[in-house]
Order: C-alpha cells, then structure tokens, then sequence
C-alpha cells in the first residue's frame, strides 16, 4: 500500500475516533479524553435519534462557528402536559486558546457545522422515555451545538486565519430562535449544560432567565462545569494559563460578568468559582468531586508530569499512591470551598459526589438507571427533579473517597478490545493500542502545523 493509501486510512480511523473524543491535548492540556461518551450495549433499548437544524440566517446576525459555518441544534418537540416546558442543553467539548488549536478546532464538529453529526442520541435528560427521565421526558429538549471554542461567550475574529469568535452571538440567535418556536410562552424553562456547556450555563444562566416574564419558572443546572484555578501537580497553574488564551485571543472579556470583572481579572471571572455567589437565578451545579477531565488535563497534565509519575493514578484511581491521593482529597476540598458561599442560597441546589466522572446527567447510565450513582437515596434525575419542582431541598456533598459504592468512575484502561462494557460500578473504557498510537501521531502531526 503506497503511502497516500495509508495516509487516507489513518484519516478514516482518526475520523472515527473523534467521534468519541471531546477532549485532548489542547496546548499545554495534555490528555487524550473519552470522558463524555460512551458506547451503549446491545441490551440498553436504542435512544431516541434527533436530526440536526441550521439556523437559518444566523451568520446575517454574525452568528457563526469557528469557520464560518452556520449554528445548529437539536430539538424533540415536547408533548402532553410537558408541550409548554423547555429545556435546553449547551454541548461542551473544550476550548481553543490560540492560533493553533483554533486553526484544528475548526475542522472538526467542535468548530465547523459541515462536521457535525446529522443526528443525535437524546439519553439521559434528554431522553424521551418517562423511566429515564422522570421529570423532564415529554418537554421540549434541545441540544445547542458547541462550535465556537469558548463556551458560547466568544466575540471577535481573526482575519489572518479566517477565524470567527462568535459564541456570543450563537447563545442570541439561537435563544431568539427557540423564543419563537414557542418558548417565550413557556410556563417552565431549564437550562442545563455539561462540562464546557456547563460552564456556559453559568455564564449565560441570568441572561437565559431574563428572556421570559415573570410567570415562566425559570432554572439552571450545570453538569461538570465547575472548573477550579487549581495547583497542578507541579506547583503551577495549567488551566489559568489556558483560560488566560481562551479569554484574550477569543475575545471573551467584554462578555463575562461586570458584578465578577469590577474586582477581578478577566481570566479569573472565566473560572465558575467566581461567579456563582452572584447568580441571582436557582442554580444546581452537578459535579464529581474528583472530576476526571480535571484531573487528566488540569492538576496532571503531561506538561506539568514530565516524568509520567502521574500516569497510572489518573487512568484508575485504584493506582493512586497515598501521596497523590492525599493531593486529590485536598482537590476536593478545594471545590468544597468553592461552593461555600454558593450553597447558603435556599434556592440553589448541589449535588457532589465523590467519584471519578465527568458529566452525569447526559448518559442514562448515571442520570437514572438501576444501579445509577445516588446521595442520600437518590439518584441524580431524582435530586435535579426534587430541586426543580421544589418537592424538596437538595444539597447533597458526598464523604469523601471511597465511601461511596455507587459510583460509576472511569476507568482507562491499554487493551486489544475494542469494546467499552460497564463492570460492576466502574465504566471500563478501552481503546485499541494500535488505533490510539494513530491518533496519538496524527494529533502530533496537527499541533506541530
């Protein structure tokens, strides 16, 4: 086989893994993560398949992905007592911080509609069917694409690379969409999003209640989306040093809050740990206390582990040694300590669990299954649906690791199967060793362009 043929294969098999792989190594974040998707077995009944939607006339407004392309999203209409009730999810997938990761970032679904898939599994609380998803099956659900690289808050352009940064713009045209479908008269209204969609429903959370009058109910919730300046492993600070471009080159600073921006600098008023003491709308953060994604990328990356002292601990946390367990309780503690404030709010709700996991609402696994995560004897659909209804107070704050049994943590693990079962409360993830060195040269070959 000639070397074009197997470049053309190479590109085949990246093609696909992609469509497991919302995180990697963006600049100095350095794993490659499969920490928001899943395969589902051909025992779980097939999810409901929803078709993608341009909109139309969205780049007239200047609202457009990161290379040009026009906005998309999802939407399974709501029906029965559920017809006059919205819920909109803002899809995560990173950040770009610069020239480079921008220039990558738009050739693929997370920059560019042209790549996105033309349908959707709706899971978890998205999903359709009221034994998975109790308290919100028969609204209007909508999943809003992510393509502009900075969590719906981007403004501006770069010219020279025929780039646009036009999150914001995306968030307005897309929400004037839904109000005229009908979500302006909607009697109850969530916005929800996980991990950078999570941050997103933070940021945009006050903006989303103030589309309605007084008479919708109008809460958020974000999953995952409560990243930390934290301390990385080598005394640095990894995630501030990427937002820091993400904010700068994205041009992210005009649109954060001014309540946050009035005291403190554009790059920490990105971080949700600064933000939402002032969130005058209910707010639910939904969190793993050791959230993987930030554990990989964040506090271990490889730029911050040059000797890989770090690698075992966060593919399992079984191979944790007692010193670097030690620094991920004080992680969570950290993220206790963040929500402090956040939490004497009546009207805000927490669920923090002590487990391995990046985004549990979205996978029906750990949004409402039989053996499902629980706090306090409840699964996460149940705590969010308590809290939404004001059936009951939810502030949920798990012990800490391993007191809790009921988790689903991820777990990577180097094998020759291509599966990805689910084995007692652990989600096995696995990846070919041949097909991810593929990967691994392919996006060498990419950050070094």
């Amino acid at each position: 086989m000639d070397f074009g043929k197997w470049v053309f294969l190479g590109l085949v098999c990246f093609g696909t893994l992609l469509d497991f792989v919302k995180g990697f190594d963006y600049a100095n974040v350095s794993h490659i993560s499969f920490l928001e998707s899943y395969e589902v077995s051909d025992a779980v009944p097939q999810p409901l398949m929803v078709p993608l939607t341009l909109i139309n006339g969205a780049d007239s407004k200047g609202a457009v992905c990161l290379d040009g392309t026009l906005p998309a999203y999802h939407w399974d209409r709501g029906f029965g007592s559920g017809a006059n009730s919205w819920l909109i999810q803002l899809e995560g997938g990173g950040w770009c911080n610069n020239v480079r990761t921008c220039v990558y970032r738009k050739t693929t679904r997370r920059g560019s509609s042209k790549y996105m898939e033309k349908q959707l599994a709706f899971t978890g609380l998205l999903s359709n069917k009221a034994e998975e998803n109790p308290d919100f099956f028969n609204w209007n659900r909508v999943k809003l694409r992510y393509c502009d690289g900075a969590s719906f808050a981007g403004e501006g352009q770069d010219e020279a690379h025929q780039m646009f940064f036009r999150g914001q713009q995306i968030w307005s045209v897309a929400m004037e969409e839904f109000m005229g479908k009908g979500m302006r008269n909607a009697d109850q209204a969530l916005l929800s999003g996980c991990s950078a969609g999570g941050l997103a429903s933070i940021l945009h959370c006050d903006e989303f209640r103030d589309l309605f009058t007084g008479h919708t109910k109008v809460k958020c919730l974000s999953d995952a989306g409560l990243f930390l300046d934290a301390m990385d492993v080598s005394g640095g600070h990894t995630l501030r040093d990427f937002y820091h471009g993400v904010v700068t080159y994205l041009g992210v600073e005009k649109n954060l809050p001014s309540s946050c921006t009035k005291h403190m600098d554009p790059t920490s008023c990105f971080f949700p740990q600064n933000l939402i003491a002032n969130i005058k709308t209910p707010l639910f953060i939904l969190n793993a206390a050791y959230d993987a994604w930030q554990v990989q990328a964040s506090l271990a990356p490889k730029s911050a582990d040059p000797h890989h002292q770090w690698d075992q601990c966060k593919m399992n946390h079984a191979r944790c040694s007692a010193s670097q367990m030690h620094f991920l309780q004080r992680f969570r503690t950290q993220m206790l300590n963040s929500i402090r404030g956040f939490s004497k709010s009546k009207s805000n709700g927490l669920f923090i669990n002590s487990c391995f996991a990046h985004c549990q609402s979205e996978r029906q696994d750990t949004w409402f299954a039989d053996d499902s995560p629980v706090l306090q004897n409840k699964p996460v659909a149940i705590a969010i649906g308590d809290w939404y209804f004001d059936r009951a107070g939810v502030k949920f704050i798990d012990c800490a690791y391993p007191c809790d049994n009921t988790c689903h943590n991820l777990i990577f693990r180097d094998t020759d199967s291509s599966s990805v079962p689910v084995a007692s409360s652990n989600l096995l993830i696995h990846y070919n060793n041949v097909s991810l060195l593929l990967l691994l040269l392919l996006v060498e070959v990419v950050t070094v362009i």
